[in-house]
């Protein structure tokens, strides 16, 4: 747990000293996920998950069926289950109903490639 709030801590602080460094806050969010923002957001737009989030910088991407992913990387917890960490987020997108049964979320079958990619899309909205 200690390791996993000193991620969150170390995301957190990177986000705060690059808000407003657009390429600076893509970076980070690709080295703290190991993903890529840009595919990520493609990711996202193929994925469909606009239909349920509303997910900013992501054209369409205005549902109301889950919560709204603004200042996702500032969260502490997703789903409202567990640590928000890059390495659990990724797991959340791969598999939901891993992690929580009772989520309204489905398993939509994003391989870890996909997955990583849309969590650093994702660590990008502070």
């Amino acid at each position: 747990m200690r390791n996993s709030m000193l991620a969150v801590l170390t995301v957190s602080a990177a986000a705060i000293l690059l808000a407003g460094c657009g390429d600076a806050v893509e970076k980070a969010a690709a080295t703290a996920t190991g993903g890529d923002p840009y595919r990520g957001a493609a990711a996202i737009r193929r994925f469909g998950c606009g239909a349920c989030h509303t997910i900013p910088g992501v054209s369409g991407a205005h549902g109301l069926v889950g919560p709204n992913l603004t200042g996702f990387a500032s969260r502490m917890y997703i789903g409202g289950v567990i640590e928000n960490t890059p390495e659990h987020s990724i797991r959340w997108i791969q598999d939901p109903k891993n992690i929580d049964e009772k989520t309204a979320m489905p398993r939509l079958g994003i391989n870890a490639a996909d997955a990583t990619d849309i969590a650093a899309y994702l660590y990008t909205l502070r």
